[in-house]
Formats: structure tokens, sequence, C-alpha cells
């Protein structure tokens, strides 16, 4: 029981950490590493104290009041590890000038991870020393701790995923796997009769854990939060102010989505993708024409098609988080004539024959594109589902340049694929737009649609666009389903945006101290 507990424990305690960092550090490949090779070396240092320990003092005492405090510990990270967290990188913001994402995202897993998993590694060696009678059945004992110790990993690898953290959040997700520990503690103790002070505390500890840690928010600086949950892949957050409703999958990283309550364009890189239609001559059609959008979120682009160019689309997309649609419809009133599938949006081109005048690529996982999404052969099956004067329009959140950036690779990538590529940086913001065809004529297509327009802040938004789009030129920087490292290309430019960020609130420091900074914020 002791080696199946602490097992499942053990893989549940990994996946609430990447679920409690994914808000402030995202939930990329890069965080994923710093995660396990934290949690690695956490449970091999205690499997080395903990054989040695047990050599030392063969007491079974001393391992399950090791699991007790292990127990409290967990309990006590819904509690303080977000504080810890904004601790960690407000000390970080003062000293470090790059890498700053990996760095606090390495610190913070050693200082919340590293001392419980350490405990729980010591669980093992310990046993062994307690259960090994002689060396006639050392294996067979070994293999049956280890068989049920590899068992509790795999349901507990399942089961937040899966069934606790959608369905009661990841804070009481640590609680339960935390409370299994401290159960498993007390029968010991209790059936000892024995270690009464120590199980009084280790109860009175994790009730107040469990009465001020239960808390899901992590934004707990924002007070008029509209809502504030997790869905199987996403931190979700909903803001209303005055003007809009904004979609948030991040506590730290930007806007997903954006609804406008008065009708008219976001201030975003939604009003330039409004460009795509024209590009695709849809204002010179007769019939209806076919919009998809991969990466749908809660349907800006969507709403702001149909606010523009009314019945003109059957308008379809793909988004792989059913929570983020279902807001869609409670907060950001998706047209209901708007059908969204639930679906990677790859597997979704794959499943389906149809062929679309515009395919809008807008998918994100956190702050990096996933790189099944960002290959050559991705974007052959783009093209594959294009008309033939079919216009792919690809939102890149980094506007970024210079030879190594992920910018360069993404366009080289597409321009690999299409013969013409054009870009657009959108004002006062960090995406960058990038629309790609077949068709030579796709500019005087958009100038002929825009030369009819009525409405004057769509009619000068478009020549925005038009004034600013930049042909690009096609290099030799190819992304693969073999070779796409989108998410260290990606971290180079948030590293670069942080870096500035950075050195403004190292001014203020110099200038004024912490009060400054905590007045700036």
């Amino acid at each position: 029981m002791t080696e199946f507990f602490a097992g499942m424990s053990v893989m549940a305690v990994e996946l609430g950490a990447s679920r409690l960092l994914a808000p402030y550090f995202s939930s990329s490949q890069i965080v994923w590493t710093i995660i396990i090779g934290t949690i690695m070396i956490a449970m091999a240092l205690g499997n080395i104290w903990g054989g040695r320990s047990a050599d030392k003092n063969p007491n079974p005492d001393k391992l399950y009041q090791r699991l007790m405090v292990a127990a409290i510990w967990i309990a006590a990270i819904p509690l303080l590890g977000k504080y810890i967290i904004l601790a960690i990188s407000g000390l970080l913001v003062l000293t470090v000038s790059n890498h700053f994402l990996v760095i606090a995202a390495f610190i913070a897993c050693m200082v919340i991870f590293v001392y419980p998993l350490f405990l729980l590694g010591t669980v093992t060696p310990s046993l062994v020393k307690y259960t090994v009678d002689s060396l006639e059945d050392s294996g067979s004992t070994v293999g049956t701790l280890g068989a049920f110790n590899t068992i509790g990993s795999i349901i507990g690898t399942f089961l937040p995923t899966f069934v606790t953290i959608p369905a009661v959040g990841t804070a009481i997700t640590f609680l339960i796997f935390s409370g299994v520990l401290l159960l498993l503690s007390l029968i010991y103790f209790i059936s000892k009769k024995s270690g009464k002070k120590i199980c009084a505390l280790a109860c009175v500890l994790f009730l107040l854990c469990s009465v001020f840690g239960h808390s899901d928010s992590f934004a707990f600086w924002e007070t008029d939060l509209a809502y504030e949950g997790e869905s199987i892949y996403n931190y979700l957050q909903v803001k209303e102010t005055d003007s809009r409703v904004i979609l948030s999958t991040n506590v730290l990283f930007g806007v997903q989505s954006v609804k406008m309550k008065e009708d008219g364009l976001t201030g975003m890189y939604y009003d330039y993708a409004l460009a795509a239609p024209f590009l695709a001559g849809v204002m010179q059609k007769d019939s209806k024409s076919d919009v998809l959008i991969l990466g749908m979120g809660t349907g800006t682009f969507a709403t702001q098609c149909k606010n523009y160019f009314s019945d003109a689309f059957y308008i379809e997309g793909v988004e792989i988080d059913q929570k983020i649609t279902d807001l869609a419809g409670e907060y950001f009133d998706l047209p209901d004539d708007v059908a969204v599938t639930t679906y990677d949006g790859r597997a979704y081109l794959q499943a389906v024959d149809k062929q679309y005048d515009v395919i809008m690529v807008d998918a994100y996982q956190d702050i990096t594109i996933p790189f099944q999404m960002s290959s050559q052969e991705f974007f052959s099956e783009v093209k594959a589902h294009l008309k033939p004067n079919g216009v792919m329009v690809v939102n890149m959140n980094m506007k970024s340049d210079g030879e190594d950036s992920i910018n360069a690779y993404l366009s080289d990538t597409i321009a690999s694929v299409f013969d013409q590529v054009y870009t657009v940086d959108v004002t006062d913001n960090t995406n960058r737009e990038l629309f790609a065809s077949d068709n030579p004529q796709m500019l005087e297509l958009m100038q002929e649609g825009t030369a009819v327009l009525t409405d004057s802040q769509l009619s000068q938004m478009m020549q925005t666009v038009a004034d600013s789009m930049i042909k690009y030129e096609a290099g030799s920087r190819i992304l693969t389903d073999d070779k796409a490292p989108v998410e260290v290309l990606g971290m180079r430019v948030i590293d670069e945006i942080i870096a500035d960020e950075i050195g403004y609130f190292k001014d203020i420091f110099k200038e004024n101290g912490i009060q400054g900074i905590l007045q700036s914020m």
C-alpha cells in the first residue's frame, strides 16, 4: 500500500506542478523538461539518502514521519505556491537579464517541489530494507514493491489529468493526494498506538491548508474576474471591462480572445486578419464563401467576420478545448450558426475533404505554436484544403526579426509551400500577420474588394494593411515534422520581450526602490 500510494502521489504532484506553473511560465516542452528534471533529481537524492538512512536506523517510524511531512508540504502548495512563484519572479526581475522564464521556472520548481519529492524518494529503499528477510526472496520482494509503485504511478498519471483537475481543480488535487499520504501515515501510527502528538499536529496543519488553500484562483490579485477555472488543457480566465470581454489562458501572458461590447474593430491582430477575405476575392463572388478557423478560441475572428460581412460566409471553427467553446457561448456571444468542432486542428484537416476560401491558423499552446502545426507538412495540408484562389492567414504572436527568429523559420517554411507570401506587423502589438496564397493577383483582388466598402472604419483598416504589406522573400530555414524546435525559438523571443520589460522595472527600482515597483504595478 505504501509503495502504491507513494508512486501515485509522485505522478499526481508532477502533473499538479505543471498546472501550478503553467499560468505563470506556460506549459511548453521547456517547462515540462524543468519539472521532470527537477523531480528526477529529487527522487534520485531521496533514493540515495533513504537507503543510507534505513541501513543506519531500520525503524519504519522514520519513513512514515517523512511521509507525514511530505503530505503537509504538498497540502501547503495550493496555499503558498503562487506567492512563492511571484516572490521568486519579483526578485529575479531585479537581478536577471536573460533567460528569465527558464531560470524563474527552475528555481520555483526547486523551492516548491524538491523537498516533498525527496522525501517520497526515500520510500522504496526504506521499504526494501524493512521487507527483505533473506537473499533467497530478495528479487521477488523488490520486484513486487517496484510493480506496486509503477501501478500507482500509472493511476496517478491518469487520475489528475482526466478526473480530479477538470472536476475540482489543481488546488483540490494537491489536497486529495496529500490526504492520501497523510491517511497512510495515520493508519500506520494508529496501528502501532504511537505518535499521537505528531499525528494531531499533522491533522491540524492539513485542515488549515485545506480551509485556506482550496481556492483555484491563480490570479489572486484580480478581484473582478467574470470567470476563473481550469480545463484539461488550460487555466482559463475571463475578465470584463467597460468596453470588452477578454479571455486569457495565462495569468502573465496576453489576450487569447476578445469580444467588443459595441460593434467595431478590436485594435488587435483580428482586424488585420480581416484582409484575408479580400485577398481571396470573396467580395467578387456571388455565392457564400467558406472560412475555417484553426484555433477558434471564443470566436473573435468569426464574430468580426459576421459583423463586417454579414451572411457572406459559412464559418467553421476547430478548438481543442471544449471548455473554451463553452465559454464562447456563455460570455462571448458566439453566433449560433458558427459550427465549432472539438478537435486538434491538424487532425481535423486530415479528417475532412472540404476546401475553403480562407483558412486562419491561430492555434497556440500557451505562448508557443504547437510543433505539429508549424511544419512544412502541416502547411501543405492547409494548402490542399484551400480553393484555387484561397488564402491562408497565420497569426504569429511574437513579432521578431533576425535569422534565427521563430518568425523567420515559420515564414521560410510557409514560403516553401506557397508562391505568394506577405507579412504585416500589427501596430503597437507583438503580433505579425502572414498571408499566403498561390494566386499572384491577390493584392489586386483586395484592392477591388475594398474599393466598394461603405464602412469607413474597416476601409481605413484595410488601407493600413495594404500599405504595410511586405512581400516575403523565401529562405532556407524549414520546420518539418521531424525537426521543429518551436519552443526553443519561441522562448528566445519571449526572453527578449521580458528583458525589455525587466529593464523598465530595473530603472524604477534604481530610482525609487521596491516602493516604486509596487506603485508601478
